[in-house]
């Protein structure tokens, strides 16, 4: 099918994960949530599982078709040749509940672990299967509201001292000092159940108490345990992801802050609203805080077992109205545009990009006497190679992702 233009809106899809909320992505994309769904996620990208749709006068386009189709016009010979796809995975999310505690692989173990699988005969599908395809699943995330998150392991001194302070963990000290963090994770980890659960309910049940005379705030983990536990009367199986609240750093990220994270860094979403963008995989190491497969083994192999001071970033502002956040990996990269009244932006798309507003609304003025008028949660695809501008009668949030030149 041949394309009449180069700009088109782009319609998403909502994905309702038990952990989103409510309220934030209806009112964000303007629907009713009659049903009272979670709405954990917006996606716009071309996954194949959940691709977005371009809006055409001849009626919607799966992007992912089309890039099937003419991959060359839709992402760049050069992006198609290098990933065989659109790299990256767009979203918008919504965290009521705390997410898994994850871990990503490389891409080289990516390649290898799916095709392990892959010899093995393990569906692509199976509940126990690590690896669903070839890529590594690098990510950024920029708070759209104060945001919490846990992120790769305290520095060595810090993580003493929580050994230290929490008594039911004093045990585990010396076996930190002598042997590191990956003998004090493998331990945990693999510790019987019913060990866990005779060290864990006496600090679980103290955590909760504290929470709930309001003696700890968002930053101790005391609170997340407590969040985590809220109503629950019974301590039977308790999930040893609890370990790691205590044991990784909780960060605390404002608005317009950005957080990266590569491979091998253990992190979970605790709380708050973010864009995120990432590498187009579903490649996922669990280590706790959910129901789902934990390969033990695998994530042991594949975690980054290192103190982190988590850099929370600021951005980079290299014109007026345009922020950048750096990742260091060649499959994407995203920016924050704020218009304010007269300012105009303009730029030449080097690849497929796909543009968001999040607060206001603008113009688009693109080729060939191309308008489109951008409102709340509404998103664009601006095709490769399409000399554009935008601008707004007021203030105008938005977030550009694209794949670096």
């Amino acid at each position: 099918m041949q394309l009449n233009g180069k700009i088109f809106k782009l319609k998403g899809k909502v994905q309702h994960y038990a952990w989103g909320g409510y309220d934030f992505l209806p009112s964000l994309l303007g629907f009713k949530n009659d049903e009272h769904k979670p709405c954990a996620e917006y996606w716009m990208g071309a996954h194949p599982s959940a691709s977005s749709e371009l809006v055409t006068v001849n009626g919607n386009i799966s992007l992912h078709a089309l890039i099937q189709r003419d991959a060359s016009s839709v992402i760049t010979e050069n992006v198609f040749r290098q990933f065989g796809e659109l790299p990256y995975l767009f979203k918008i999310l919504d965290v009521k509940d705390m997410l898994s505690i994850q871990v990503h692989p490389s891409k080289i173990e990516a390649e290898k672990g799916f095709d392990a699988e892959e010899a093995a005969g393990i569906p692509i599908n199976a509940p126990h299967r690590n690896y669903k395809d070839k890529n590594h699943k690098p990510e950024v995330m920029v708070a759209l509201s104060e945001f919490w998150l846990l992120h790769g392991f305290k520095m060595p001194e810090e993580l003493e001292r929580t050994l230290q302070e929490v008594y039911e963990f004093n045990i585990l000290l010396p076996l930190f000092r002598k042997e590191g963090y990956k003998s004090l994770y493998q331990f945990v980890m693999e510790m019987a159940q019913t060990d866990v659960d005779r060290m864990l309910t006496p600090l679980v049940k103290r955590e909760i108490r504290k929470k709930q005379a309001g003696e700890v705030t968002k930053e101790h983990p005391a609170w997340w345990v407590g969040k985590l536990f809220e109503g629950k009367e019974s301590f039977d199986n308790i999930d040893r992801g609890i370990f790691s609240i205590y044991f990784f750093n909780i960060v605390k990220v404002n608005r317009g802050e950005a957080v990266f994270q590569g491979a091998g860094v253990p992190h979970a979403y605790l709380e708050g609203q973010n864009v995120e963008l990432m590498a187009n995989s579903d490649n996922v190491l669990r280590g706790g805080l959910t129901p789902k497969h934990i390969d033990v083994p695998e994530l042991l192999k594949h975690t980054l077992f290192k103190g982190i001071v988590p850099n929370v970033m600021k951005g980079n502002t290299f014109r007026t109205m345009e922020t950048n956040y750096p990742c260091p990996v060649p499959d994407f990269g995203i920016t924050k545009i704020e218009l304010n009244g007269p300012d105009m932006y303009t730029a030449i798309s080097a690849s497929l990009e796909i543009i968001i507003a999040v607060e206001g609304g603008c113009v688009i003025n693109g080729s060939n006497h191309t308008n489109i008028v951008l409102k709340q949660g509404e998103a664009v695809a601006v095709m490769p190679g399409e000399e554009y501008s935008m601008e707004s009668s007021g203030h105008c949030l938005l977030f550009k992702a694209f794949v670096p030149a």
